[in-house]
């Protein structure tokens, strides 16, 4: 395979391969063309670009530190790096395309913001940037979310969000994908839908990629500072929808001597029937506006995911994904609740670092995989466990 044949970015019509696209009711159809058509234009324009970086770095915290983690890495005898984004303001990366829809959002004259949220990470970046510009914010959780996430739940309400728990179905993430998209049928001129991850239809599956890429384009040069050269041999992320993943691929999927390795969710078990390990169990279909991998019945029915990390709590993956899994690109693993939870208490004691229980099943990956001891390998740390802690101390 050549470096020519993987791109990072969808054709014209949203396709990664034959991944993508904008499946979408006509209702929709206003808010997602002008979106297809104004989106590259708006957030490279130069303000556009010096808001966007100067927030980044002043109000997020950017650049997070490329940290090297010297017990881990002793532990597994091989160069581990962390990709500290659970220091960025709010706790997790969700911030870097919070901020970025935020400030296109103003730029459409938007009035109003609806997101939905698994974790709450999502959730309390969007609550956050609103607070920031101003502007009316809904959330949207599953209600089994909202139970297992409350202190997500405090903050969002503390930064004035209005919070609306859904009830249908699993009561999880899909459901609140659900119910967000039904708010913007309603509500089509005022409303922006921040979506939170690579998923939805186009152009956001590639929007939310660009905003962030900033984690590859950090480590790029992060790498080079501490080694003197700029590709790592490994490049290791959790993925649900995928966002975190795909910005710490981002800059690394045209070369294709940097493996990619993305953990999905397996619950109790691939097998179990409590999972979330799409491409596992999933089939090419639509989900929530575009074609990728869903977790369904034969006949079309979306399968209720099982993961112990409600941000990985999803029955489909993007379509960036998708097409990096098709074609052999991405190197797709699974973990289990059990070895999410023993990579997370493992971190804590090795490093001192207590991760988001998202990213505790790309520490897990490191069990799975073979090292040299000179390989460099950067895992994306995407968040903090500050908001698992409940669940971390029914297993201590």
């Amino acid at each position: 395979m050549t470096t020519t044949q993987i791109s990072k970015k969808p054709n014209e019509q949203g396709y990664y391969g034959k991944f993508g696209g904008a499946y979408i009711p006509e209702m929709l159809h206003r808010n997602v063309e002008e979106l297809r058509t104004k989106y590259l234009d708006t957030i490279y324009d130069d303000a556009f670009q010096k808001e966007f970086h100067g927030l980044l770095k002043d109000y997020a915290g950017r650049p997070t530190p490329l940290y090297l983690a010297e017990r881990l890495s002793k532990q597994f005898d091989t160069t581990i790096y962390l990709k500290r984004e659970d220091l960025c303001h709010t706790g997790a990366h969700k911030v870097n395309n919070t901020i970025g829809q935020i400030l296109l959002a103003q730029r459409l004259g938007k009035k109003r913001i609806i997101a939905e949220t698994g974790a709450g990470q999502h959730g309390v970046a969007t609550a956050t940037v609103c607070a920031l510009k101003g502007i009316e914010c809904i959330v949207y959780m599953g209600e089994k979310d909202i139970e297992r996430q409350a202190p997500n739940v405090a903050r969002m309400k503390m930064l004035g969000a209005t919070v609306i728990p859904a009830t249908s179905g699993s009561k999880t993430l899909k459901d609140a994908t659900n119910e967000a998209i039904r708010d913007w049928i309603n509500n089509p001129n005022d409303t922006h839908y921040i979506i939170g991850s690579v998923v939805g239809p186009h152009p956001y599956p590639d929007m939310v990629a660009r905003f962030q890429s900033v984690i590859s384009e950090e480590i790029r040069w992060q790498l080079k500072e501490k080694t003197g050269t700029e590709l790592p041999d490994t490049v290791i992320a959790c993925v649900g929808g995928g966002s975190n993943a795909a910005g710490a691929f981002y800059h690394f999927i045209e070369e294709e001597k940097v493996q990619l390795v993305a953990v999905e969710a397996a619950g109790l078990g691939i097998n179990s029937g409590y999972s979330a390990a799409t491409t596992q169990l999933g089939k090419p279909g639509v989900l929530h506006g575009s074609k990728s991998f869903v977790m369904q019945t034969e006949d079309g029915q979306v399968v209720e995911p099982h993961s112990i990390s409600a941000g990985l709590d999803y029955p489909g993956i993007g379509p960036m994904h998708a097409y990096l899994f098709d074609n052999g690109r991405g190197t797709f693993l699974s973990a289990t609740d059990e070895e999410a939870l023993q990579a997370a208490f493992n971190l804590a004691k090795m490093e001192g670092i207590i991760p988001a229980l998202e990213s505790a099943h790309a520490l897990a990956a490191l069990n799975q995989l073979k090292f040299k001891k000179n390989d460099k390998v950067v895992i994306c740390l995407s968040g903090r466990g500050d908001k698992d802690l409940a669940t971390y101390m029914k297993h201590i």
